[in-house]
């Protein structure tokens, strides 16, 4: 688990102390969480892969647990530190934003995601809460209720079909798979029994939206609401590109009884970077999540039937910004994804 808590946890300790201290603390923290991870990646590239699972990592729920009691702090800490009343300068407020909004959405979002797939209520109840909080609760019903489900076909809003530039998907996916998760949460509640009294979780996830509104107010006025809406859609952001680029082009082919074929190590792109799947948890890993999604992620595995991308899964999302580099890089791959 070392490689996993120097990771995570020392971008959050440099990011804090950026937040209350500014300078190079802050820069600091964004510097570990690009610079850094990007040299551990090409200096470490493929080694995560020759490891067994079993003395590569132990179970790791002690530091999800941690992440997970971190963030509204460090949420809050970040909005104070963009909104209220303190000595730090523009500079500081951009890297504040910038590093704040890059462990949301690389490191909060991968542990949220971990912890919805937890049989343990109280865990799942961990990543509602961070979710929420970045105003996207309804990530929670679409990710496991239409994303799971219907992973690699036209169904899932959340699986970008081969040619579907990033921004187009970015556009549409949030109103669908708000939608889509409404839907399915109201089909589940249908089919309970009358005696199972059922709550709405999207109520769930209202309420979180207004503690993180009204905490973000008390902390620096409407300058707090918009700064918690900066970092917020900055996540948000980076959960969409990791969706399309996990999953960009990749279909499940339809069986003769009309229904798509069971999800299988090719519905999914991964990457096998050390930096970058020790800082996100192992999501990079993505095939084996969708196979088994309750599977932790310190045991999630790769091998030769699941296909690669060609660069860490930092270095896609940045391409993915680029439609057309994207489609050069991309699209050829789609067509042989396992390269042979």
């Amino acid at each position: 688990m070392t490689l996993f808590v120097i990771a995570t946890l020392l971008p959050a300790a440099l990011l804090c102390l950026g937040a209350v201290m500014g300078g190079l603390w802050i820069w600091a923290g964004v510097g570990v969480m690009t610079v850094l991870c990007y040299l551990v990646d090409r200096l470490a590239h493929g080694a995560a892969t020759r490891k067994s699972e079993r003395s590569e990592f132990p179970t790791g729920n002690g530091l999800s647990i941690l992440l997970a009691l971190l963030h509204p702090a460090m949420l809050a800490l970040a909005v104070w530190s963009l909104a209220g009343e303190n000595t730090l300068t523009g500079m500081d407020h951009v890297g504040t934003l910038i590093g704040f909004g890059l462990f949301f959405g690389q490191v909060g979002h991968p542990n949220a995601h971990e912890l919805i797939h937890r049989q343990h209520r109280w865990l799942r109840r961990l990543g509602v809460m961070i979710y929420a909080t970045l105003l996207m609760g309804h990530h929670v019903s679409a990710h496991r209720l239409v994303h799971h489900v219907y992973v690699g076909t036209d169904q899932d809003p959340n699986s970008a079909a081969k040619g579907t530039g990033f921004w187009r998907f970015a556009l549409r996916v949030p109103p669908r798979s708000f939608i889509a998760g409404y839907r399915a949460e109201k089909s589940l509640i249908a089919r309970k029994k009358a005696d199972q009294p059922a709550l709405n979780p999207y109520l769930i996830y209202s309420l979180w939206a207004l503690i993180a509104a009204f905490s973000s107010f008390a902390l620096g006025g409407t300058s707090g609401i918009t700064a918690l809406l900066g970092l917020a859609v900055y996540a948000q952001l980076q959960v969409l590109l990791a969706d399309y680029v996990q999953h960009y082009g990749l279909r499940r082919p339809l069986q003769e009884n009309g229904k798509p074929a069971p999800v299988g190590p090719v519905h999914s792109w991964n990457s096998p970077h050390m930096g970058s799947s020790a800082m996100m948890l192992n999501a990079p890993r993505h095939s084996d999540h969708h196979m088994h999604p309750s599977r932790h992620y310190p045991a999630l595995d790769l091998n030769g039937a699941m296909p690669v991308l060609p660069y860490s899964l930092p270095v896609m999302a940045v391409i993915a910004l680029w439609p057309p580099l994207w489609r050069r890089v991309m699209d050829k791959r789609v067509d042989n994804p396992l390269g042979r």
